[in-house]
């Protein structure tokens, strides 16, 4: 079931590609179902999860490698897919009232949004490091899509890069600590990496791959130094704010730290380095906070604050993993159900007071504060929302920020006990920062409400008359921040079936056995330090507020002056002025030196190998005697291959060429290969072809006589590539330590596959991953072709240039026979093709041989009647044909999931059939077909793209 959700966004997405995009209703309307159900479904797990029944969905898929597909719900995880999804529908909704119906570019907008859900969906779910990755880089990826949703807006670009480059920096960094895991465990998934942590320790690899594995978490959650990127972001649109940036992909930082704690508590680096980068980013994003201008960007800030409140708590927790099994354990975990209380308050907080923030702008026109005043009475219930999400924001009662904002008081109070490395001085700051942070946190929430509903209207300065929002604005928001009510009074609803379970997945292990944990989150707790701490931080607060433009230190102005962008901006120009020189130091334009560089590294890499390698041997001790035929035919394969330099045009050398693979041909008739005699046959017609259209738009070839000392590196380089190609596959033949794989193939090719023609077994069983992604690149080059052809304006090309070109391009074959003959040699053609594609799983043939033979017939007929005739004769979209036939292949891959079976697992049986009788069927055949129809797809996409652009004879 697991599976099947994560699956519903992307299939979502698919399904509103294929639709209309002017429908009379909002496309959001569509959308909106599928976060709520799932939110619905998550909402019924709760009791088995709180059980201690975690729901587990498994199947294989690259078992040679260690990554399955295994999906896990547990309470850590399904906090997060009830945010996710719960958030998600709500951001929806609002998104329906926020974009309207003919905002260019909304379908793009859900697409990308899907895609962000079910990302999300597969991070908190996946149990396999490496599927965790993939779906790590696909919420990047994402995001950046949905931050340069107004990609015509310089600063939307900029932002969506710059997240881009540094959380993808951080992916990367974390993907090489995931294999340092792998490396030390021998598995990728998370349950077993954490059953075996105990023995990790003491590993060298163990500490660079927390650090490499944190760098990953830090750049996602936008902690100090890395936060640079969270403000930029800002220029999405608000629903994208409301929900990437405060409630989902900011958190997957904070959701890695929290899933692998079982594995690096206990550890002083993990402790020091979570709990103090999330104090300085708290502190330092609270500062920043305050210097805003911009409504969004003081939200930005204060969300990188947050942010770095519960990585703290997340670290201070992990001190109790150094009191395994007794009751101090307890004492210290409760920083963390604190992490994950305020991780529940501040998606709800912070996701409403972002679309608070968008009405504003929606309503008014603007988001600068200097602009903004007086519009308590305009918007009231705007302004409610408001001030409700400020002081939950700020820590104040009788809301649920102010709960979890105790619970941090008190996980601050209670590590000045903890003593690590005699650090217990050290201990003592920590309280003193996190209140110092909250002074700070007080003051910017206060100038979110006051500075924009309190003071006087300035309409003047404002782009529209205010008024209150319409309802289904309002709706969403509302329902938000109802949250941060109902959890202040009510907080059983979320410590008990959520923050319970949660933290029995986060410390499990920690307790005696037979005890679990009991997180108990109270109002009022009396005249504790707590308390006292919160009225110092009001009392503080409300002078800073009243006096804060008058400090230097918080001038507005130097908000932009941010030394860390700077640094960013200076790297990148930096890697730019860099690439640049190094690129034009060796692309010269001249295709003899890039042909240069790359034969000479081939030259001396393979050569050093060949030379230091020991045990290498040539091995021509077994091979078989050379026959008569083979010799002519290797002597006139020389010949012709020496005749091209010295040919006198290039028709001739396009011949020349042409024979020298007519004569592989016949070697490999000779070698009893007729697979492959007739797959060189064909792509040496086909290629001739090819090369002659190509060659036809050059110039005429003009030969200059040039000094020797000009060809005498090439006739170096030319004899290097051939005597190192010669040595390697000498050497490959006789210093092999395995047995050939050929053996395998042969024996198994009937009995595992269905097929007896062993080639073709290989290609769309064996190897079938080799297949579909040779197809994919075959089908990308053809669409950079096509691209590189019809992109082309006419006022590149003189006019005389292309009155010559539009005028080659109307020829065609005037020889009266060809023409005749060729009518009845292409339905023989096109007949021999399709029986070489339905005989190729037994004899010699299938998809890609009868492929380039029915190719080759339309060729023909192009020859003979002309490029414009095959179009109007077959009115095919040849590019719509290669997408189908990938398409087909892939579908036809997948399709082994219903069945439970790895991907391009095929089938095959023998049924009894009326007429036909006996008859084997296998799935092969239908990827074979995918096959058929991509290449055929992609052949005459190129053929038909070089040999007849229409846009010069128009």
């Amino acid at each position: 079931m697991l599976h099947v959700i994560i699956l519903l966004p992307f299939l979502l997405g698919v399904l509103m590609l294929m639709i209309r995009q002017n429908l009379r209703f909002h496309m959001g309307w569509m959308v909106l179902p599928l976060p709520a159900a799932l939110f619905l479904y998550f909402l019924t797990r709760i009791p088995l999860i709180r059980a201690g029944d975690n729901i587990l969905d498994s199947f294989t898929w690259m078992p040679s490698l260690g990554i399955d597909i295994t999906l896990i719900l547990d309470g850590l995880s399904l906090i997060f897919v009830l945010l996710i999804t719960g958030i998600g529908a709500l951001v929806v909704l609002y998104s329906i009232y926020y974009l309207q119906k003919h905002t260019d570019g909304i379908r793009q907008f859900y697409i990308y949004l899907l895609m962000f859900m079910g990302a999300m969906l597969g991070v908190v779910l996946s149990d396999n490091l490496m599927v965790l990755y993939g779906f790590w880089e696909l919420t990047s990826i994402s995001s950046f899509l949905l931050i340069a949703f107004w990609h015509r807006r310089e600063r939307s670009r900029y932002g969506a890069m710059k997240s881009m480059l540094i959380t993808v920096f951080g992916g990367l960094a974390m993907f090489a600590g995931f294999n340092l895991l792998y490396v030390m465990t021998g598995t990728y998934s998370i349950r077993e990496i954490v059953a075996q942590a105990g023995t990790l320790t003491a590993n060298a690899m163990f500490v660079p791959a927390m650090l490499l594995i944190l760098l990953g978490a830090f750049t996602k959650s936008a902690q100090f130094p890395f936060h640079i990127w969270l403000p930029d972001a800002m220029e999405a649109p608000t629903p994208v704010s409301a929900y990437l940036h405060s409630a989902t992909m900011v958190k997957a930082g904070i959701y890695l730290v929290a899933r692998l704690t079982p594995l690096f508590a206990g550890q002083s680096e993990w402790f020091w380095l979570v709990s103090l980068t999330g104090l300085f980013t708290l502190i330092y994003g609270s500062f920043q906070a305050i210097r805003q201008t911009d409504l969004k960007a003081l939200l930005a800030y204060s969300t990188i604050s947050q942010l770095g409140l519960i990585m703290s708590l997340l670290g201070l927790g992990s001190a109790a993993a150094f009191f395994a099994g007794t009751e101090e354990a307890v004492f210290y975990s409760m920083a963390t159900s604190a992490a994950l209380f305020h991780l529940i308050n501040h998606a709800v907080f912070k996701g409403s007071l972002f679309m608070v923030v968008g009405i504003i702008d929606h309503e008014t026109g603007t988001r600068d504060l200097r602009k903004l005043g007086g519009l308590m009475s305009l918007m009231p219930v705007t302004f409610s929302v408001a001030v409700i999400g400020a002081f939950s924001m700020a820590g104040l009662p009788p809301f649920s920020g102010f709960l979890s904002k105790e619970m941090f008081f008190t996980s601050v109070l209670n590590i000045r006990e903890f003593d690590l490395l005699s650090s217990g001085f050290w201990m003592q700051f920590f309280p003193v920062i996190a209140w110092l942070a909250s002074v700070f946190t007080f003051v910017y929430s206060m100038i979110l409400v006051f500075k924009t509903f309190g003071g006087k209207l300035q309409e003047a300065k404002l782009d529209k008359a205010p008024h209150e929002a319409p309802l289904g604005l309002l709706l969403s928001p509302v329902m938000l921040i109802s949250l941060a009510v109902v959890f202040a009074f009510f907080p059983d609803l979320v410590s008990v079936p959520l923050i319970e379970p949660a933290m029995a997945s986060i410390h499990n292990g920690l307790l005696a056995p037979g005890t679990n944990f009991g997180v108990s989150i109270h109002f009022w707790h009396g005249w504790t330090p707590e308390i006292f701490m919160t009225l110092g931080v009001i009392a503080a607060g409300t002078l800073l507020f009243k006096g804060y433009s008058r400090l230097r230190v918080l001038d507005r102005e130097a908000s932009g002056r941010n030394p860390l962008n700077r640094m960013y901006d200076g790297s990148l120009q930096l890697l730019e002025k860099g690439s640049r020189r190094l690129t034009d130091a060796y692309m010269t334009g001249s295709n003899r030196h890039y042909l240069l560089y790359i034969f000479s590294f081939l030259i001396i890499a393979l050569l050093a190998v060949l030379v230091r390698e020991p045990g290498i041997s040539l091995g021509m001790e077994h091979y078989a005697p050379l026959s008569f035929y083979e010799a002519v035919v290797v002597a006139i394969m020389l010949l012709a291959a020496f005749a091209v330099p010295f040919a006198k045009s290039r028709v001739n050398a396009i011949l020349f060429t042409g024979a020298v693979g007519y004569m592989v041909t016949l070697l490999f008739v000779l070698f009893r290969a007729p697979d492959l005699a007739l797959t060189q046959m064909i792509i040496e017609t086909v290629s001739v072809i090819l090369f002659l259209l190509c060659f036809r738009y050059l110039p005429k070839l003009k030969k200059q006589k040039e000094p020797l000392r000009f060809k005498l590196p090439n006739l170096i380089i030319a004899l290097g590539v051939g005597i190192t190609v010669t040595l390697i596959a000498l050497a490959a033949m006789g210093s092999s330590p395995f047995k050939p794989i050929s053996e395998f193939f042969l024996k198994e090719s009937y009995s595992q596959a269905g097929g007896k023609n062993v080639v073709n077994v290989i290609l769309v069983d064996f190897r079938g991953f080799d297949t579909l992604f040779e197809i994919m690149v075959l089908g990308i080059a053809s669409l950079a072709i096509y691209g590189l052809i019809h992109l082309r304006m006419e006022a590149d090309l003189p006019q005389r240039q292309r009155d010559k070109v539009g005028s080659a391009l109307t020829l065609r074959s005037n020889d009266v026979i060809l023409q005749t003959m060729s009518k009845g040699i292409v339905l023989i053609i096109l007949i021999f093709s399709l029986y070489l594609f339905f005989a190729g799983h037994h004899h010699p043939g299938g998809g890609f041989i009868g492929a380039l033979m029915a190719s080759a017939a339309l060729v023909l007929m192009a020859i003979a009647f002309g490029m414009d005739w095959v179009r109007k004769a077959l009115p095919v979209n040849y590019r719509l044909l290669t997408a189908v036939g990938l398409m087909v292949a892939i579908l036809t891959a997948s399709g082994s999931f219903v069945f439970g079976a790895p991907f391009l697992s095929h089938a095959f049986g023998h049924f009894h059939l009326p007429v036909l009788g006996d008859v084997e069927l296998a799935t092969a055949v239908l990827f074979d077909l995918g096959v058929y129809l991509a290449v055929v797809g992609v052949t005459m996409n190129i053929i038909l793209s070089i040999g007849g652009d229409k846009q010069w004879n128009s």
